[in-house]
C-alpha cells in the first residue's frame, strides 16, 4: 500500500526530489484502515517534496532526495514507517505546533493546516500508534509512523 501511495504522490516530488524507497519484505500485514493511512502517507510525502522544493536550487543537482522505509520494531510489536526529506528542516520555535489544527508554514492557498491535524488524529486516536518527528534545519525531516501489529492491542487502547 505504501508502494502505491509513492507512485500516487510522484507528481508531486518528480521535479523536486528523488525518491528512493527501503521496505521490509519481512513485515507481516498490519491491521489499519489501510485509505487513511496511506492518506496520512500521501500528506506526508507531498510535504517533503513542498519541503524540498523551497530549497531545491541550492541543492546539488537542484534536486533534494525522499526516502520512504518500513520495518518491524525491535520488540516486533510495532510496524515503522519512515519518510525522510532533505528539506530545510523545521525550526524549532514551531516544533510543537506542527500537529495543531489549522497550523500552516505554507503561504495563503498553499496549505489549509489540517494535513498534520489529521494524520495525527489517524495514526494515534484511531489505530492507537505514533507519529513523531525528527528535524535539523539545513538537513531535512524524518517522520515516523509506528502502528501496532496487532489490532486487539488498538482495540483495547480505545476502550
Amino acid at each position: 500500500a505504501v508502494e502505491s501511495t509513492v507512485t500516487i504522490a510522484r507528481n508531486e516530488w518528480k521535479y523536486v526530489a528523488d525518491l528512493a524507497t527501503e521496505f521490509d519484505d519481512a513485515l507481516p500485514a498490519v491491521p489499519c484502515r489501510i485509505g487513511e493511512v496511506n492518506q496520512v502517507v500521501l500528506n506526508l510525502i507531498v510535504n517533503a517534496a513542498h519541503a524540498i522544493g523551497d530549497v531545491a536550487a541550492k541543492l546539488p543537482g537542484g534536486k533534494g532526495l525522499i526516502t520512504v522505509s518500513t520495518r518491524t520494531s525491535a520488540d516486533k510489536a510495532w510496524a515503522e514507517v519512515r519518510i525522510t526529506d532533505t528539506g530545510a528542516g523545521i525550526p524549532e520555535a514551531i516544533r510543537g505546533k506542527i500537529f495543531d489544527p489549522f497550523f500552516t508554514t505554507k503561504q495563503v492557498g498553499k496549505g489549509t493546516g489540517q494535513g498534520l491535524a489529521i494524520a495525527h488524529s489517524v495514526i494515534v486516536d484511531k489505530h492507537g500508534g505514533s507519529i513523531t518527528f525528527e528535524s535539523e534545519m539545513g538537513k531535512g525531516t524524518t517522520f515516523l509512523i509506528r502502528l501496532p501489529l496487532r489490532w486487539e492491542d488498538t482495540e483495547k487502547k480505545k476502550a
